[in-house]
């Protein structure tokens, strides 16, 4: 006989007692989750169950998504305001300055190689030498660049050379991403080759060339499934998105995550402005009392009766006829909750965008400088975050392929005339683009920590002037001009130095030199100007 070990007879208590009652831990039930949100029930039976992969993800909501929020920022203010706040702390009055950095052998800045690098550079950026079409200046096409990543999610950005491209034979051309098709795919090309969402790849991933549409097939150099493309090799495009899922091929817009609330947003705001003019246009009804009212008479259309209607006039009453009585209709709405929910929402579309809500909502009530100061710094972090992969994808890139033209076409030139040289290409890389800054919150105290950071070797000077978006040289340069021009003014030497090196401490500031000793005098002027005494 075989025993059964894994049996066991029910303990002799229970046995004896039937109504034992449970146990206040209940045990799990069977296919229970151990995560909550996990869990498929009548609370979560519209939420999705299954991962699609990235690919997936931009064939079913990219064009859904472009669409609404180009609707969006066309119609919603709140869409509206958040591209302008994009555009002015992404690029800002000025845009992505460049910075030559160009340095001799010893380490000694090459001021001739910098300058004219930066000369031949701002030239090039005017509209009619960087634009194909002669419309845009560098800056311009930074904005038109960040407009497009906050409601398409990407740029693409071809690199035009030759005849075409201007007076400098290199220019950029802006493309719509909507041309790229994103259900354009094709399997099995060869060389393993690949097309997804409009973009052609090798067999590891990297892009080759970019399709995009066009109405003249005359033009295309490519037919599939009964339409006409241009292909464009890869290395002639800039195309950047931020990457939200492994493998993703196409950007989506920064608008995404914050396009629901906004629309329904925006159709609450309209259905309480409804309800508002009806309430104010609506002055009531008439009541007739039994036995009164109008006479009812038959015709060929059926039972009618007179209407009687008052027009309203401010300052005027009507006498009612006998038997009726005026009943008003009052609209209670919209009301305080107007004001609550729309901050609501507004704040929700704020996180979702990852911007403060005071500036989005433009709304500074309640808002103290502790509050108003936390929420500025954080923003700016993320905004400095996108300009340094706006610098890496887009300004490096460009800046890359101009300086190779411009070399090799002797457009770079010193002051004497003679070209650089082109084969020192590598050296004249060296560059840096300054982005936008911000001025701070409580400049008075801020100001004081830099100079103490600076005291305490915790920061350079150039840093400080850098962090306020200022280029060192240019301001040692202004330091050293201005002590040239005091002393073309016959100021004695003595008044320059405690101009130049006296510091702000107290009550401080009648014009005497600060003690050396205590914070270095005269360290701005030795380094604007290398003559100073």
């Amino acid at each position: 006989m075989i025993r059964n070990w894994f049996k066991r007879s029910a303990p002799v208590e229970a046995q004896q007692d039937r109504r034992t009652p449970p146990m206040l831990m209940a045990p799990r039930r069977r296919g229970q989750r151990m995560f909550a949100a996990a869990e498929t029930d009548r609370m979560t039976s519209g939420w999705t169950n299954t991962p699609m992969p990235a690919d997936q993800i931009i064939r079913r909501n990219w064009r859904v998504l472009v669409a609404r929020s180009r609707e969006q920022a066309a119609n919603n203010g709140y869409a509206k305001a958040f591209k302008a706040s994009a555009r002015r702390n992404l690029i800002g009055q000025k845009g992505l300055v460049l910075q030559a950095l160009v340095s001799e052998g010893d380490g000694k800045p090459d001021a001739g190689a910098n300058k004219a690098i930066e000369t031949a550079w701002l030239n090039w950026c005017k509209a009619r030498n960087c634009d194909v079409k002669g419309r845009r200046t560098f800056r311009q096409i930074q904005k038109t660049l960040v407009n497009g990543l906050c409601t398409d999610g990407e740029f693409m950005v071809r690199l035009v050379y030759g005849r075409d491209a201007g007076p400098w034979g290199f220019a950029l051309q802006v493309l719509d991403p909507v041309l790229c098709p994103v259900d354009f795919d094709e399997e099995k090309r060869p060389g393993g080759r690949f097309i997804r969402a409009g973009i052609e790849y090798s067999k590891m991933g990297r892009p080759m060339a970019y399709y995009f549409t066009t109405l003249d097939p005359s033009q295309a150099d490519y037919h599939y499934s009964g339409r006409a493309f241009i292909r464009v090799p890869a290395d002639e495009i800039i195309h950047w998105f931020e990457e939200d899922f492994v493998g993703q091929k196409r950007g989506l817009p920064w608008m995404a995550t914050a396009l629901l609330r906004m629309r329904q947003l925006g159709e609450f705001e309209r259905s309480a402005l409804n309800n508002a003019r009806e309430g104010a246009n609506k002055v009531g009804v008439i009541e007739w009392d039994e036995g009164y009212g109008p006479a009812i008479e038959d015709g060929e259309e059926g039972e009618t009766f007179e209407e009687i209607e008052f027009e309203s006039e401010s300052g005027i009453y009507h006498q009612m006829p006998g038997g009726a009585r005026m009943k008003k209709v009052e609209s209670q709405y919209p009301n305080g909750e107007l004001a609550v929910f729309s901050k609501h929402m507004l704040r929700g579309a704020a996180s979702a965008l990852g911007v403060a809500y005071n500036d989005l909502a433009n709304d500074l009530e309640g808002v103290n400088l502790s509050s108003i100061r936390h929420g500025v710094l954080s923003e700016r972090d993320q905004w400095q975050e996108l300009q340094e992969s706006l610098i890496e994808a887009f300004a490096l890139p460009v800046y890359e392929q101009w300086l190779a033209h411009a070399l090799l076409s002797n457009r770079i030139t010193l002051d004497n005339g003679s070209p650089l040289p082109a084969a020192k290409r590598s050296k004249f890389m060296a560059v840096r683009f300054q982005p936008r800054r911000w001025q701070w919150i409580d400049p008075a105290k801020d100001v004081k920590a830099d100079a103490e950071a600076v005291d305490n070797l915790f920061k350079s000077r150039g840093q400080v002037i850098r962090e306020r978006g200022r280029d060192p040289r240019e301001v040692y340069g202004e330091i050293a001009a201005d002590i040239a021009a005091m002393r073309e003014a016959k100021i004695p030497e003595n008044v320059i130095e405690a101009l130049i090196s006296a510091k702000s401490k107290g009550g401080q500031g009648n014009g005497q030199a600060a003690d050396p000793e205590a914070g270095n005098a005269g360290e701005g002027a030795d380094q604007g100007n290398p003559n100073t005494g």
